[in-house]
């Protein structure tokens, strides 16, 4: 790694897929020292899709990063991000794995941050949608998306039964692919799962939860851009109304 001091800026707001880049940067922060700045986008404004942002990113959504230290490199979607900041600036492997000397390790966590990319993630942002955004509540949609991510979910209670972490020899080891997992898995609420159904349901990824959430650096990877505060129903409520406004918007 350069003796350089790495700089990163990302393009954020507060949402899973903003919290995996964030939780991680401030992990390789409080590891190595890398340094990052962060850009709100403006959702309501639809700022994700002017043209500036475009260039960075052409799927028009967050997170994205430009790595300054490396000629202004841009990296968009989550498990990409991800890899890049692991590959380029986790020397010691403190939360990856060496694709060389810890190829099966290397290769689990794969596997597991892109079943999460591609499995968790898109289920539960359906769970999301048609439960607090769709303009018409459409039973069928609501309960096949939230059945769809239970299912997922006990994919990962399974895995966690014997294990603390996803990847990893033993009983694994906190690595991105936790980092990938965790931020959908912590906002279940918003996509119908209780608390009491976690608890009942999925206890090993209830204590998963728990492990992570016991870290510095994820608590304050959970506070960029802005730290949101527990809601109330009536608050959630709102908070959806005011959401479904640029979210609708956005799909035009």
């Amino acid at each position: 790694m350069s003796t350089v001091t790495p700089k990163i800026k990302l393009y954020t707001q507060g949402t899973p897929n903003g919290y995996k880049v964030s939780v991680l940067l401030e992990e390789l922060k409080a590891a190595y020292g890398l340094e990052y700045t962060t850009k709100t986008l403006d959702f309501q404004k639809n700022e994700q899709k002017e043209p500036w942002f475009l260039e960075i990113n052409p799927n028009g959504r967050i997170p994205a990063i430009v790595d300054e230290t490396r000629g202004d490199f841009k990296v968009f979607e989550t498990a990409a991000i991800t890899l890049y900041l692991t590959q380029h600036y986790d020397p010691e492997f403190k939360f990856s794995f060496d694709p060389v000397k810890d190829a099966n390790d290397y290769s689990e966590a794969l596997q597991w941050i892109f079943f999460i990319h591609g499995g968790v993630g898109l289920m539960q942002g359906q769970a999301n949608h048609f439960l607090r955004y769709a303009p018409e509540k459409i039973p069928y949609g609501i309960n096949r998306y939230i059945t769809e991510t239970k299912r997922l979910y006990s994919v990962l209670e399974s895995r966690l039964s014997s294990r603390d972490y996803l990847a990893g020899t033993g009983r694994g080891k906190y690595s991105i692919a936790d980092i990938n997992g965790f931020p959908w898995v912590r906002g279940h609420a918003w996509a119908g799962i209780t608390e009491e159904e976690l608890e009942r349901d999925f206890p090993n990824l209830k204590k998963w939860l728990g492990r992570i959430e016991e870290r510095k650096a994820v608590y304050e990877g959970l506070g960029v851009p802005m730290r949101r505060q527990k809601m109330t129903k009536e608050e959630e409520e709102e908070a959806a109304k005011e959401a479904q406004k640029w979210i609708l918007a956005d799909r035009k």
